[in-house]
C-alpha cells in the first residue's frame, strides 16, 4: 500500500512539473541589439520583426540599437525573429547577417561590423 502512495506521488510531481514547462507566455518581452544607422533601418528592422507570425510589437531605437518586441511563445521564438532580421542584412546579438545580404543594404545602412 505505501509503495502505490509513494507512486502516486511521484507520477502526480512529475505532471505538475511537466504542466508548468509546457506552459509558454503570449505576451513575452524581450530586448535584443540589431545593429544598423538610419530611419530607413528602422522600417526595415520593424517590418521585418512584425512579418514574424507571433510578433505583436517591434520598436527598434536608432539611438540605442535596442530592439524592443512583445511576441507569442506560442508561435514564434525570438531566435526566430533574430534569423529573419539577419535575412534581409542587419546583425543581431546572436545571428549574423551574411556578407551576400549585408552588401544588399544601402549605402547608408551600412554599419561598422
Amino acid at each position: 500500500m505505501k509503495n502505490i502512495i509513494l507512486i502516486l506521488m511521484i507520477s502526480f510531481l512529475g505532471f505538475s512539473m511537466n504542466a508548468q514547462e509546457a506552459k509558454k507566455n503570449k505576451n513575452a518581452k524581450y530586448t535584443i541589439e540589431v545593429n544598423g544607422n538610419c530611419e530607413q533601418c528602422q522600417k526595415r528592422i520593424q517590418k521585418v520583426a512584425l512579418g514574424v507570425s507571433g510578433v505583436k510589437t517591434a520598436t527598434w531605437s536608432i539611438e540605442t540599437h535596442q530592439l524592443n518586441l512583445i511576441l507569442n511563445e506560442e508561435k514564434t521564438t525570438v531566435l526566430d525573429v533574430k534569423k529573419a532580421i539577419a535575412k534581409v542584412g542587419h546583425d543581431t546579438d546572436a545571428v549574423k547577417a551574411t556578407n551576400k545580404d549585408y552588401d544588399n543594404l544601402h549605402s547608408c545602412c551600412k554599419y561598422e561590423r
